[in-house]
């Protein structure tokens, strides 16, 4: 599997990584957050954009149909988001992880980590493949 790193840090997002996706338009949750580089640990605050079961983030608030991202997490290979402020030491912080990396986010409040950790969670079991229609078991129709 990609990893989470190299799908959401990439210089240049593959364009097919989100095709048919109108991020501009009427996205589940934006906002601005703070978000840590892979190589260089420097904190660099963007503008996130949650839609179809990608978060996408960008260097201004300004988005339109020409806007390109900066990167592209597709949250269906995340298996957590919870809060990280112990193990970051920084308020409002939080994670996102697969079963082989994690990233760290801050959020400007309490509220705003909250709502994003609900939105992302969401949008994980949402866009989850780990549970697939042939492997949903219905106990009631054994009974």
């Amino acid at each position: 599997m990609e990893s989470l790193w190299r799908a959401a840090t990439g210089a240049d997002p593959n364009p097919e990584d989100y095709e048919g996706i109108e991020f501009w338009s009427n996205p589940e949750r934006t906002g601005w957050l703070t978000k840590q580089g892979e190589y260089i640990k420097t904190w660099r605050r963007r503008w996130f954009v949650l839609k179809q079961g990608k978060l996408f983030w960008f260097k201004d608030s300004h988005i339109s149909r020409a806007s390109k991202p900066r990167g592209v997490i597709p949250v269906s290979k995340c298996l957590t988001v919870k809060g990280a402020e112990d193990v970051l030491n920084k308020q409002y912080a939080f994670e996102l992880s697969t079963s082989q990396d994690t990233m760290y986010f801050i959020a400007d409040s309490e509220k705003e980590k909250e709502e994003w950790i609900n939105s992302i969670g969401r949008s994980i079991v949402q866009h989850s493949r780990s549970v697939t229609d042939t492997e949903v078991v219905d106990y009631d129709s054994r009974r």
